[in-house]
């Protein structure tokens, strides 16, 4: 399969938006929005079990955040997931804080079982999904990336899932391929949500990419240059991230390309 560079599925992206449809929490759903409009995609926060899976029928891809938990987002979930793959949609995974409770840890474990497209999480939520020991506390992940290579090939292979494991450089694998990508900036841990809203642009890219892995690469790439570019003059995390949102969408598919820190991995 011929490898769809970033810059390639960024210009798909804005030829023909997305429709994506993201089940997110509580505090990322206005972020996660403003990400996917800056990038050229089109966000719907659709997460009612009554129309949810109709929805991600008609939608481009689906994600899944389990940020805010409760009995009524879970059914939307699960009934979205089920729409998604009837419609043969890509879907992406988010398991915020899986290994923080009890219930992250079986809601976790339960939508593993429904074979997500990718799954998009920091190094401490992704060992404790591939079933290793997480130092994570709460939301804030206290593990490297580099900790979480291994478990996150693991996982990938169980799984079938492309898996993307954020931070300060960012490694993405399916098991056998496997990419670091460099760039950002540190004020981006300090802008609430903008992890929750990389699973959205994950799957944006994932809706126009023919390969998930791709549409991986594709989403944290952009992210990666458009933090690096927002850096440079901010302040401090408040302007960080308004600088974050233009750069996003000021950022050419030819730019991009050009900047993009990938490495073999």
């Amino acid at each position: 399969m011929t490898q769809q560079t970033p810059g390639v599925l960024l210009s798909r992206l804005r030829a023909e938006p997305p429709l994506v449809q993201c089940i997110t929490n509580f505090v990322a759903m206005n972020i996660a929005a403003n990400v996917l409009l800056a990038a050229g995609a089109s966000p719907a926060m659709v997460s009612d079990a009554e129309e949810a899976n109709e929805f991600a029928r008609i939608a481009g891809a689906l994600t899944v955040n389990i940020g805010t938990l409760s009995a009524p987002f879970v059914a939307g979930m699960r009934t979205a997931i089920e729409g998604a793959q009837a419609a043969g949609r890509p879907w992406v995974l988010d398991p915020v804080a899986c290994q923080a409770t009890a219930l992250r840890r079986r809601t976790a474990a339960d939508l593993l079982a429904l074979t997500p497209t990718i799954i998009r999480g920091n190094a401490s939520e992704i060992l404790a999904l591939a079933g290793e020991d997480s130092r994570g506390q709460g939301v804030d992940g206290r593990d490297s990336v580099e900790t979480a290579e291994a478990g996150a090939r693991h996982l990938a292979e169980t799984s079938g899932a492309v898996v993307a494991v954020t931070g300060e450089v960012d490694f993405v694998t399916d098991g056998t391929r496997a990419v670091r990508i460099a760039g950002g900036s540190p004020y981006m841990p300090l802008n609430t949500a903008l992890g929750c809203s990389l699973t959205g642009l994950c799957g944006a890219y994932a809706a126009v990419a023919d390969d998930p892995f791709d549409a991986a690469v594709g989403a944290l790439a952009h992210y990666a240059v458009a933090g690096s570019r927002a850096h440079e003059g901010a302040a401090g995390p408040g302007s960080f991230g308004v600088r974050f949102l233009d750069a996003l969408h000021g950022l050419a598919p030819g730019a991009l390309d050009a900047e993009a820190r990938v490495s073999q991995a």
